[in-house]
């Protein structure tokens, strides 16, 4: 169904990857590839001055060593970690990239969501292509 399929994916302890990939391996064309992308928020300045020397650095390549597990075990698949706001980021990388599907995990809703909006909630809402939630 789909040529370029970005799965964005967290490795917060409460989230699993798992059944957004599988869906990304079943809707994908043959010869098609699937993005798996890790957004790493932006610290603010008040508080990275209380985190210890290349903490950022550090958490990053933690970060990449992960994501290349996760990436040899998914057939067509390529790892990219990029860096800024998780809403506004996968929708420019998509936008940027001819992405025609995003495959993306969603939480239980709560108070907070209901309020502030999630990641799943603003990808659908700006999203350019097909966008698939998983709960």
């Amino acid at each position: 169904m789909y040529d370029k399929i970005l799965v964005p994916i967290s490795f917060d302890q409460d989230r699993d990857a798992a059944g957004a990939i599988n869906v990304a391996k079943a809707l994908l064309n043959e010869g098609g590839s699937i993005i798996l992308m890790h957004v790493i928020e932006h610290i603010p300045d008040y508080a990275a001055s209380y985190l210890p020397p290349n903490f950022v650095a550090n958490k990053r390549l933690a970060i990449e060593e992960e994501l290349d597990k996760v990436v040899e075990s998914v057939p067509n698949a390529v790892g990219v970690v990029v860096s800024g706001h998780a809403g506004r980021t996968i929708l420019d990388w998509a936008k940027e990239h001819g992405t025609d599907c995003i495959i993306i995990a969603s939480h239980r809703p709560g108070m907070q969501d209901l309020l502030l909006g999630s990641t799943a909630a603003k990808v659908v809402r700006h999203a350019g292509c097909a966008v698939h939630v998983l709960r």
